[in-house]
């Protein structure tokens, strides 16, 4: 079978197409036959030996994939060959960038029927990252408040659809060019009480004090977030563990976690047409180095790059 593989960390130029066996489950993992992989931060992250997964040489790139079970381990009992479905293949974020690809069962669900195979492959992690920012952390409920950094990108685009569903007020921050994209995402521009232009505005001179922050952005964006957030508040972060002020604001920073149940609770919301997938650019898996560079800079569409592996709807 064909794969991305890197022998080496570095640069997009170290990604090569290989040839390799395809590998077969253990007892509690599932094989994927890969109809897409979404290409991601933390897949360049490994690539250049900066995340925090260790993984050793060679590995194949890759963590979210959709696709139909080709066959199971002997352990697994909630899947069987021929279903569909979608989420990430297993704690290290690798193995996804193949034609077959094998995943834990416990961070896969059956993909939810309304979306395409590049769809479906562009939601897990992001998806549920920005879940677990506002209910498994922040314990966001209805009526109160939140300012969502980086409100265009792929985890925060779910995280505004998310808190727009819980009834929340919702404050964001985002670049010119998104501010009609994220509007959208609020229903309209009733459904977001403001979007803040951050290259124009210091978000803290126009949102008043708000009960959660969601960090896609670190740094001094972070540092200043603090200045709104209201007594007993919370700011969570998935880019950086810095503590808080020593005043009464929580601070959590805190990887992911692709468990089957929330991938179900998504695809329940993907099928009631209640969340929205966002896909960018979809290259062929042979150019998953082009990919790479886009990750880096090069021009792409707006929205989750995603590797079509194979035609499989």
């Amino acid at each position: 079978m064909r794969a991305a593989r890197v022998h080496r960390f570095g640069s997009p130029d170290v990604i090569e197409i290989e040839d390799v066996p395809r590998p077969a489950p253990d007892p509690e993992q599932v094989l994927v036959r890969v109809a897409a992989a979404g290409v991601a931060p933390w897949d360049a992250w490994i690539r250049e030996k900066k995340s925090v997964v260790n993984v050793d040489l060679p590995l194949t790139l890759g963590s979210d994939i959709a696709g139909i079970v080709e066959s199971v381990g002997v352990d697994v009992h909630q899947f069987k060959p021929g279903d569909q479905v979608y989420g990430a293949t297993n704690p290290q974020f690798i193995g996804g960038y193949a034609e077959y690809a094998l995943a834990s069962a416990t961070m896969i669900a059956k993909k939810p029927p309304r979306l395409s195979f590049e769809e479906a492959a562009s939601a897990p992690v992001v998806a549920v990252t920005a879940w677990q920012m506002l209910f498994d952390y922040a314990k966001a409920q209805a009526g109160q408040s939140v300012l969502i950094h980086g409100a265009a990108g792929s985890v925060g685009a779910y995280a505004v659809q998310l808190a727009r569903k819980a009834g929340l007020r919702i404050f964001a921050t985002a670049s010119e060019k998104d501010i009609s994209f994220v509007e959208g995402l609020g229903g309209g521009s009733s459904g977001i009480e403001a979007i803040i232009d951050f290259r124009r505005t210091q978000f803290e001179s126009v949102v008043p004090r708000v009960d959660i922050v969601l960090d896609m952005v670190g740094g001094d964006t972070r540092t200043r977030s603090f200045e709104v957030i209201k007594p007993g508040g919370i700011l969570v972060s998935v880019v950086s563990n810095e503590p808080a002020p020593p005043r009464s604001i929580r601070s959590v920073f805190f990887l992911v976690d692709v468990t089957t149940e929330r991938l179900e609770k998504l695809g329940e919301l993907f099928d009631r047409n209640e969340l929205e997938p966002d896909v960018g650019t979809v290259l062929p898996l042979d150019q998953a180095r082009t990919a790479h560079e886009m990750l880096a800079g090069a021009p792409h569409k707006r929205g989750k790059i995603v590797l079509r592996v194979a035609s499989l709807d």
